[in-house]
């Protein structure tokens, strides 16, 4: 048996002919919140007690971002399921002086879109018409998630079956062109 740790998804799954489709589908989310957490000490260890008394609650946080600030402080903002957000509210108040933030809020009017597809490792351009498809349309994107096999976006939620439609174009998956093809478990 072959041992599999230094090899990736490209490696494992390679292009599998002609009928292997690079974008599998579109998928999307409409029942995350974002939240922002503002001018937090930037300094080691500020982003794990922001996400350890998260964890302390047992809620589940998707896509994150930290920016840096010129003034010593930053800004963490990070997506967490939308019916959690009374819980985080509460939590973060309750933490803002062992937390020591400034502010923070909560936006419920998000949704989240995403292409997937092993492809993704092995073919150039694919986030480069993903963001194009996104402004074309005249969506912006207010955070962006990535990993070898998929490219997500956070979007306001009034754009969201826009941004599906536009991305499901955009990587031909249109209904009346072909239809999507999404391998469940086999990890294709």
């Amino acid at each position: 048996m072959s041992d599999n740790t230094d090899q990736s998804l490209g490696d494992l799954f390679p292009d599998l002919g002609q009928e292997t489709p690079i974008i599998s589908g579109v998928a999307h989310d409409n029942s995350e919140s974002l939240v922002t957490v503002r001018g937090v000490t930037d300094e080691p260890g500020m982003a794990g007690r922001v996400f350890t008394r998260l964890a302390e609650l047992g809620v589940n946080v998707d896509m994150i971002v930290q920016a840096g600030a010129s003034t010593g402080t930053a800004d963490i903002s990070f997506t967490i399921p939308g019916s959690e957000a009374a819980r985080v509210e509460a939590a973060l108040t309750a933490a803002q002086d062992t937390l020591g933030y400034k502010s923070f809020d909560v936006n419920p009017n998000v949704g989240k879109v995403a292409v997937v597809g092993v492809g993704m490792k092995t073919h150039s351009g694919l986030a480069a018409r993903f963001f194009q498809a996104l402004s074309d349309e005249g969506i912006n994107v207010l955070m962006i998630s990535t990993s070898e096999i998929r490219i997500a976006a956070l979007v306001p939620l009034s754009q969201l079956n826009d941004a599906v439609r536009a991305l499901h174009s955009a990587y031909g998956l249109d209904a009346d062109k072909v239809e999507a093809v999404v391998y469940g478990g086999t990890g294709r």
